[in-house]
């Protein structure tokens, strides 16, 4: 199985269409086995979706994301799981072992573009979310 992390400097990126790279893990029995890091390219929402499937991941981890993109993932196959935290690799290894906490408010509603967002118990504005 093949996960993708949103990543900032080792963390969880809390946009998913905003976020600078993925942590692509590879996971066998319970454990990573491989693991690398993955540029967005600077690409919007849609291209998202289309390298994360083009990099055969089957399981997307991110902090807050929209409703398009679930669906944009979930037509390619893609398990959404939202509203994680932390280092990026510790939140890999608690998917891994089963343990992954989540909170459940991840769903970002998007206002017109260029202004903020409401991502649930945090606020975003020009892709950099504050809690």
């Amino acid at each position: 199985m093949k996960i993708a992390i949103t990543c900032e400097n080792g963390s969880v990126f809390q946009h998913f269409g905003h976020t600078p790279e993925f942590a692509v893990f590879e996971i066998e029995n319970g454990k990573i086995t491989a693991s690398k890091m993955l540029s967005s390219g600077g690409s919007g929402h849609g291209a998202l979706a289309t390298l994360l499937t083009l990099e055969q991941v089957d399981v997307l981890i991110c902090g807050g994301i929209g409703g398009g993109a679930i669906n944009a993932l979930g037509s390619a196959g893609i398990e959404v799981i939202g509203g994680a935290e932390g280092d990026v690799r510790q939140v890999a290894e608690a998917f891994a072992a089963g343990t992954l906490q989540v909170r459940q408010d991840f769903h970002c509603n998007h206002h017109h573009h260029g202004e903020g967002h409401d991502c649930g118990s945090h606020s975003c504005g020009s892709g950099n979310c504050s809690h």
